[in-house]
């Protein structure tokens, strides 16, 4: 897959890089397969770092977003707790305990049925998967421009992996004082790429 972000070094803002990621996604999705398919490669890359853990945060995908479905298949068979997102009225994100069961969310998005374990839960988790639409070298993470995970990633004590596509880890992105960097990312050709500019865990 070409990168989703054009030549390196044209300039355009995050909103316009934004929406030519998405604009690629959807093309990409049309053109070749479903998104799902890149689910058991992801795996695969993310074995090796799941040996030993008992807490897993993740995301619900949607759309164009790379599976995570069979992840979280493989973590629950495994017995390792899969922890996912619940949206809250701020932006914010708390966790609940995914089991298999989902309920409609906010913009668009699925959350687990169980309680909500709040903010803090986060912090219990010993691998941290996230969605993104790019990353950077420096760990600059593009997303939907809600500024969720910019809130919530801070709470988080573990490794932080992003879960691309293909061609979407990217030379350089555009950054701002508030965004949050991620340690990692992960494509399904690439395996797992440490981004040494990350945050450190």
């Amino acid at each position: 897959m070409r990168s989703v972000l054009g030549p390196v070094g044209t300039p355009s803002t995050k909103h316009q890089r934004r929406g030519a990621a998405l604009d690629a996604r959807r093309l990409e999705a049309g053109l070749r397969r479903d998104p799902a398919t890149d689910g058991p490669a992801l795996l695969r890359a993310l074995a090796p770092l799941l040996v030993g853990v008992h807490t897993v945060a993740s995301y619900i995908s949607i759309g164009s977003e790379p599976s995570t479905e069979v992840i979280h298949a493989a973590l629950l068979a495994a017995g390792v707790q899969v922890l996912a997102p619940v949206l809250q009225p701020d932006g914010d994100l708390g966790w609940a305990v995914h089991t298999g069961a989902l309920v409609p969310a906010g913009r668009g998005l699925q959350q687990p049925a169980g309680p909500d374990l709040g903010r803090d839960a986060l912090a219990a988790a010993q691998i941290v998967l996230v969605p993104a639409l790019a990353v950077d070298r420096r760990g600059v993470r593009l997303g939907r421009g809600g500024g969720s995970y910019d809130r919530a990633l801070p709470r988080a004590r573990a490794l932080t992996i992003a879960l691309l596509h293909d061609g979407e880890l990217v030379d350089a992105l555009p950054s701002e004082p508030h965004d949050i960097r991620v340690d990692a990312a992960a494509t399904p050709s690439g395996g797992v790429i440490r981004l040494p500019d990350g945050m450190d865990r």
